[in-house]
């Protein structure tokens, strides 16, 4: 009988024991100064973008609700938030697939308004990549949790699961219930809003699923001493291919550290001068403003007939750069730049190249330099922060973008196109524009610019 009661007592006293510890940790965790950003009943503070789908506050728990017909739906936050650590608890239907939003925007200029940027995945299908980071309308998947059974199996269906997000620097780190889920690094995005998605839904599925999150809350300060650390591999994006983009058949066109597969365009081998390779960035230094006089241009050794181009650049003030395309490195061997189509790289705002050429606005950023200009409602990042070039070519097509909008398309080898050449400073350079394919090149014009993510797509690799 006695043995019976010592070892109630010690039960009693372990649970006791747990308890007590327990409620330690939670004392500690209650003095966390977390500032509550959940929704009111008026949802103060937050907005709808995107489409039409509902969301109701009850209980002190923000409710989603399907709605066919419309596209994905976010419940966004009017505050930017920068570096933060972000809890919350969300609770969601087997058949719904959704996601937190952070650091995210939605830019006129980009999609027509469309939500994108950095979203914590939750998926409750058997795939289990809830904590996993997709690219909302941009890269696609970052960080997915193919190889991380312990954090797919984590979440918990038809149960409340709790998200901790930490965005620090060039860093986001997840854990899902606990457990790491995802360690990024990648530079594209430092501020943006935090939204709670409601995703579109196909005609066959049910309307008015549902999906709640409840008791959301956000660090902005001191965030060193809260930060934890992650056993994971840190995924870095800077100068990698995404698995997104792997799948669609991009390649590396520089791989952020050699000189490998470049040339100078009037060289044999990498200048010796005028470039420098630093944490994964490619510069062209400042040599007084010249054209080609320093370094020079630089080439890739390849050429290339259609292609998909993407790179991220950043200039100085009143800088002037390049990327030109169909680049014949035969056809001027004297001083000045190597001749091809070129995707113009300006301060437009103080750089008086932007008010020159013969066709207006020709000289600008993103232009087609001295022949088309680009949208004069284009997305420009200030001065020492990146942007992004993309130039498509395809047959006669050709595209250029910055910054996920298309400012400029034209067609090569047409009448119009010829007659553009006639009117502009290539006129006395034969079959200018014309080649089947070219080299790729960045330009030496004596000013400060710096490259980075440097991906091509040709049809060969889709």
């Amino acid at each position: 009988m006695n043995l019976k009661i010592n070892d109630t007592v010690r039960k009693s006293s372990f649970v006791l024991l747990v308890g007590l510890l327990s409620a330690c940790g939670q004392n500690k965790n209650d003095d966390t100064p977390w500032r509550d950003i959940t929704p009111k009943e008026d949802l103060e503070g937050w907005e709808v973008k995107g489409g039409k789908a509902e969301y109701r506050v009850e209980d002190n728990t923000v409710i989603g609700k399907t709605v066919h017909n419309t596209p994905n739906t976010f419940l966004t936050t009017e505050e930017d938030y920068e570096d933060f650590i972000l809890e919350l608890e969300f609770k969601v239907h087997p058949s719904m697939n959704s996601g937190i939003q952070i650091r995210s925007n939605s830019l006129d200029g980009y999609m027509d308004g469309r939500v994108h940027g950095y979203q914590v995945e939750i998926d409750p299908s058997d795939r289990a990549w809830s904590g996993g980071i997709y690219d909302e309308a941009r890269r696609g998947w970052l960080v997915d949790l193919e190889e991380l059974t312990e954090a797919r199996q984590a979440f918990k269906q038809n149960e409340w699961n709790t998200y901790r997000i930490e965005a620090i620097g060039d860093t986001i780190k997840t854990w899902i219930n606990a457990v790491p889920a995802a360690h990024l690094i990648d530079e594209m995005t430092g501020k943006g809003f935090i939204a709670l998605q409601v995703h579109s839904i196909g005609g066959g599925a049910e309307e008015g699923t549902e999906i709640s999150w409840r008791n959301i809350k956000i660090l902005t300060e001191d965030l060193e001493e809260y930060s934890k650390e992650s056993p994971l591999e840190p995924v870095t994006t800077k100068n990698q291919l995404t698995k997104s983009e792997v799948d669609a058949g991009w390649q590396m066109l520089w791989d952020g550290k050699s000189t490998e597969g470049w040339r100078g365009a009037k060289l044999d081998e990498f200048p010796k001068q005028g470039w420098e390779i630093e944490n994964g960035v490619l510069t062209v230094l400042a040599s007084g403003g010249e054209e080609s006089a320093a370094g020079g241009d630089i080439v890739t050794k390849k050429r290339y007939g259609d292609f998909e181009l993407k790179l991220d650049f950043r200039i100085t003030e009143g800088a002037n750069s390049g990327i030109k395309y169909f680049v014949d490195t035969g056809l001027n061997k004297g001083e000045g730049s190597a001749i091809g189509l070129e995707y113009q790289i300006l301060d437009d705002e103080r750089h008086p190249d932007a008010k020159k050429g013969n066709h207006k606005g020709s000289r600008t950023l993103a232009s087609l330099y001295d022949l088309i200009q680009a949208d004069t409602d284009k997305p420009v990042n200030p001065i020492g922060e990146w942007n992004t070039a993309r130039i498509v070519c395809e047959g006669k097509r050709v595209e250029h973008w910055l910054n996920g909008k298309k400012v400029l398309e034209y067609k090569r080898k047409t009448k119009d196109f010829r007659k553009l050449i006639q009117e502009s400073k290539y006129k006395d350079w034969p079959n200018f524009g014309e080649l089947e394919e070219g080299h790729l090149l960045l330009q030496d014009h004596g000013n400060r610019v710096s490259f980075k993510n440097i991906k091509i797509k040709t049809p060969e690799n889709e």
